[in-house]
């Protein structure tokens, strides 16, 4: 399947189903991590049962610290 992730065109496995499985394909464990997909920002709490399709356009923003 093939994702526009953060802009960039990416294929991923069919194992990928939810947003909570594209966030375990990046490896994101941030406990901060604000996900839109087409368009609509998702509460975390669906993460987990919001499925992706092929075509999908999804941005996954991370708040990082520094100094």
């Amino acid at each position: 399947m093939n994702l526009l992730v953060n802009g960039k065109r990416i294929q991923v496995p069919a194992t990928v189903k939810t947003i909570t499985d594209v966030k375990n394909h990046f490896n994101i464990t941030n406990l901060v991590v604000i996900v839109e997909h087409n368009g609509e920002i998702l509460d975390k709490a669906k993460h987990p049962e919001k499925e992706v399709a092929d075509g999908d356009k999804i941005e996954l923003v991370q708040f990082v610290g520094g100094g």
